[in-house]
């Protein structure tokens, strides 16, 4: 019945700030691009080497996340990766703080956390 996902919507402050980030630092394709005039908002449609994509809205006066990370809802965004410390190195040269790498309990796999710019949680899985 279901294949795959096939997006993820992430609403954020600032638009260019994210925009870069999700572009320049984290490498994902940029779809298309619409400011919708009425809503005063942006969206962006951004595809990821899979094919999934991401929907980046800018919605003015969006409230921000109630707590990091365990409030209801979506805790957090995961993405396959090839080599995790190659990964992190690519997003420290950027200034992004990363978690130090940990060891999934069950799977034995490497994974770590970092935060985009609205400060929503992100990981990385190598697997």
């Amino acid at each position: 019945m279901f294949k795959g996902i096939h997006h993820v919507a992430i609403i954020c402050e600032d638009y260019p700030r994210s925009k870069h980030f999700y572009t320049e630092v984290l490498g994902f394709k940029v779809l298309a691009e619409n400011y919708r005039e009425e809503r005063q908002s942006y969206k962006l449609d951004l595809q990821l080497a899979d094919g999934s994509q991401i929907e980046l809205f800018s919605i003015p006066n969006s409230p921000i996340r109630p707590s990091y990370p365990e409030a209801q809802g979506l805790r957090h965004l995961a993405f396959k990766v090839t080599d995790i410390d190659a990964v992190v190195a690519h997003l420290t040269s950027h200034n992004v703080d990363v978690e130090p790498i940990r060891i999934d309990e069950y799977t034995g796999k490497k994974f770590t956390f970092f935060s985009d710019p609205d400060d929503l949680p992100l990981e990385i899985y190598q697997g």
